[in-house]
């Protein structure tokens, strides 16, 4: 059998579509897991990378965080929390936090400090505050490079998520995980399926948020 078949077996098989361990299950469980994740990320890396990028200052210390946080390795972060925090939530976030958060911190302060100096200093030169020069001239040309941010990081998580099936939760890893146990390759080979058709959504999710929250100069520009 190749996969091309286990693909179709997996998609085609009606018990797959329903219940507690159906897709559409699963999939919304991973999606949460995903977002939580990216919030908690963005809520950490994007206000430290703005002020950072802004002030030109931090990013040696930026930068050995980001190679600290991109080294730890997720899975065998996951294990030692759920032996010091055991069962839940907060085990599984931790290391997707880890993973998410360096992509996001290292290239929101890349994108503000690529912004031209020119507008900037004139904006400066009108009277405006640091923050108005930051949310009102920097952020606005440097919003590209920091959706790339965090779809690099969005894409990390959907990707590292599955690890949640190592601890007796769900996602789409459930599928893997069983799969691989039950010797079940129809349903190993449908799991990461998905996976690959979430990380490729995300792709298309930022692209339409860029196209909305991005102005056309920016995108001209870019």
């Amino acid at each position: 059998m190749n996969v091309l078949h286990f693909v179709q077996a997996f998609f085609s098989d009606g018990a797959h579509w329903h219940g507690y361990d159906g897709i559409p299950t699963r999939v919304a469980e991973h999606i949460g897991y995903t977002l939580e994740a990216l919030a908690v990320a963005a809520a950490v890396g994007l206000p430290v990378g703005l002020v950072t990028g802004h002030t030109g200052r931090g990013g040696n210390v930026l930068a050995l965080i980001a190679t600290a946080g991109r080294a730890l390795p997720s899975f065998g972060l996951l294990v030692l929390m759920f032996i010091w925090i055991g069962f839940g939530m907060t085990a599984v976030m931790i290391p997707l936090v880890v993973l998410a958060v360096p992509p996001i911190l290292v290239t929101t302060y890349e994108a503000v400090r690529s912004v031209d100096p020119s507008p900037v200093d004139a904006a400066r030169g009108m009277g405006m505050s640091e923050t108005r020069v930051l949310f009102q001239v920097e952020l606005p040309v440097a919003l590209p490079l920091i959706l790339g941010g965090l779809l690099t990081a969005t894409v990390q998580i959907v990707s590292t998520a599955t690890i949640a099936a190592y601890v007796s939760l769900g996602g789409l890893g459930r599928f893997i995980i069983d799969g691989l146990y039950q010797r079940n390759y129809e349903k190993v080979v449908g799991g990461a399926t998905l996976v690959a058709a979430m990380a490729l959504a995300s792709l298309a999710v930022f692209w339409a948020v860029s196209r909305i929250a991005v102005s056309p100069g920016v995108r001209r520009n870019g």
